[in-house]
């Protein structure tokens, strides 16, 4: 019965926080798509009006040109290229959701964040329960893995090994496996899908799951590569096992 009601509970907190994550992107979406589109078309305005006046720019105009350039960018807003840019969201669902991961796990890489009041209310609130929500789903799923821990520790007592060899054993084989699948692996993925070299790779896969979340080197977001679309969705679930694991071992 008691370990009945233990995976009752463990899948309703699972669907409680992918709810919790599914609703926020939602909101946020919401909240921050339109500002984003009004902002899109006014840097491709000033592009154009730099543009047609490119032969007599006083040097004033062309500083105040590379200062609301600068801003644009700095909000995720690229005026390179033609009108698809302005098609193409920073807040359609799949980034939505992956920023919402980014905000509960605190890796905030600061790439993208929301412009508008009601936004930045939305991701107070959103953060002050989400956070501890996120906490006990890494805990609840790292118990599940040290579960896994015991079953390997009791097969190999049973077959005659010391227990402190066992502990030694089971520590290295989860340490192994985990550098190989949240480490090694997606850093081979990264090195293909992003361009990166394979220690760029590393490098983010470290930063991103020790949640620094520096932001030099965030998924998805070269405007001239082509991505699959459910890109960042993947990325957001990989960081969430991978800070199950690194959970699991200050557990171990």
């Amino acid at each position: 019965k008691a370990m009945c009601s233990g995976k009752l509970q463990t899948g309703l907190l699972v669907t409680g926080y992918f709810i919790y994550l599914l609703v926020g992107a939602a909101v946020f979406q919401a909240l921050e798509r339109t500002a984003e589109k009004q902002e899109k078309m006014a840097a491709a305005q000033m592009k154009e009006v730099f543009l047609q006046n490119i032969t007599h720019l006083t040097v004033a105009e062309m500083e105040q040109f590379l200062k609301n350039l600068t801003e644009a960018i700095q909000n995720g807003v690229y005026p390179v290229g033609n009108e698809s840019q302005i098609k193409d969201s920073n807040w359609d669902f799949s980034n939505s959701f992956f920023f919402a991961g980014t905000v509960v796990s605190t890796i905030g890489y600061g790439t993208l964040h929301p412009k508008t009041a009601g936004g930045q209310i939305f991701c107070v609130f959103f953060a002050l329960f989400g956070i501890p929500l996120n906490i006990v789903f890494l805990h609840r799923v790292g118990k599940m893995l040290s579960l896994l821990c015991k079953k390997l520790g009791k097969f190999l007592y049973k077959k005659g090994m010391r227990k402190k060899k066992i502990n030694y054993l089971t520590l290295l084989f989860f340490l192994a496996t985990g550098i190989l699948v949240f480490l090694c692996l997606p850093s081979l993925f990264f090195q293909i899908t992003e361009g990166w070299s394979y220690s760029e790779g590393i490098y983010f896969a470290f930063i991103t799951l020790s949640t620094i979340g520096f932001g030099d080197y965030v998924v998805g977001k070269q405007p001239d590569r082509n991505y699959f679309s459910y890109y960042r969705t993947l990325v957001a679930i990989w960081i969430l096992f991978g800070l199950a694991w690194i959970a699991l071992l200050f557990n171990l």
